[in-house]
């Protein structure tokens, strides 16, 4: 599949600006200007990123809690993001709803509870298909969560109607502290996907463009009628579960074996190679990604705090 140069250049940008917005967001949380607790990507930016830009315009896009390069794959604004991780209007959700950025343009946001996206995503789905859309859900998830009931409810339901769903997990080895190996028996989570007689694929998660490539042809095999597909992209969180993990469950060995093997390295490496982008136009974007962040914060200091009559708006019940 030949990428066009536009598309390969915004998919660079948006990984670096992911890891960059990880990186600034981890500042602040250290720095207490962030009250709640942060769930960060580092390390899963091609995973995410490549395969929210593998869909077309009309799909949608469900979010997992760890979510922040999910969001920025998809076109969401950096400085929105930021507005609302420092609870402050003028972000996607006026600063209400904390990391839980809301959606937009397809992307449909995401759940608190991990594990919620998948019976939504089939409720999407099944909305797409009986409408006629042509559109296909992308609904992303960790490896924990293959465990959970509503994983397998949605997986039941989407092969036994043949919704035009994908279930992206993003196993980045641990479930929060606890080893994958710990939590189930297959070597491969896709091989889950022979119990409801659809297709299982495991992916480098860490190699953008056979990301891209893999939710590009399930996407197309999904509208055209097929069904749904489990995607287990293999990657790697070199960060924290969340901003008060001491890490304390893995080795510093087996972390610097993984950032060895950085995504966003990775893609450079075979831009180059490959003579698609020069090296002095992918170091400017990564510039630009990281100023762009830079901006996302002054942004999100001078946002105003939420009128307290918001407080009551978007409350249905």
């Amino acid at each position: 599949m030949e990428l066009k140069k536009e598309v390969l250049a915004t998919m660079f940008y948006r990984m670096n600006q992911s890891r960059f917005f990880d990186m600034k967001v981890n500042a602040l949380y250290n720095q207490k200007r962030i009250a709640e607790n942060i769930h960060l990507s580092v390390g899963q930016e091609a995973s995410a990123v490549a395969a929210c830009m593998a869909m077309s315009e009309g799909d949608c896009i469900i979010m997992s809690h760890r979510h922040h390069a999910q969001a920025i794959g998809s076109g969401m604004e950096a400085h929105k993001m930021m507005a609302d991780l420092m609870g402050k209007a003028g972000g996607t959700n006026n600063g209400k709803g904390g990391s839980v950025f809301a959606g937009g343009d397809g992307n449909l946001g995401a759940f608190n509870q991990p594990d919620m996206g998948y019976t939504a995503a089939c409720g999407v789905a099944l909305s797409q298909k009986l409408s006629g859309t042509g559109g296909c859900v992308l609904c992303f998830g960790g490896d924990g969560t293959s465990n959970d009931g509503d994983f397998h409810e949605a997986l039941n339901v989407a092969s036994v109607m043949k919704l035009p769903v994908l279930l992206f997990i993003e196993n980045n080895g641990y479930a929060g502290s606890t080893p994958v190996s710990k939590t189930m028996k297959p070597d491969k989570l896709s091989d889950r996907a022979l119990a409801y007689g659809i297709p299982g694929l495991t992916i480098d998660g860490n190699d953008a463009l056979e990301v891209y490539e893999t939710v590009k042809s399930a996407a197309d095999l999904a509208r055209g009628g097929e069904g749904p597909v489990l995607i287990e992209s293999f990657t790697y969180r070199t960060c924290g579960h969340d901003g008060g993990d001491l890490q304390l469950y893995r080795s510093q060995n087996e972390v610097a074996e993984w950032a060895a093997y950085d995504p966003i390295a990775l893609l450079k490496a075979q831009l180059i190679e490959e003579r698609i982008l020069p090296e002095g136009i992918l170091d400017k974007l990564a510039q630009n990604a990281e100023q762009s962040i830079e901006d996302a914060l002054t942004y999100a200091e001078q946002a105003p705090e939420p009128v307290m009559d918001s407080v009551i708006e978007h409350v249905f019940a």
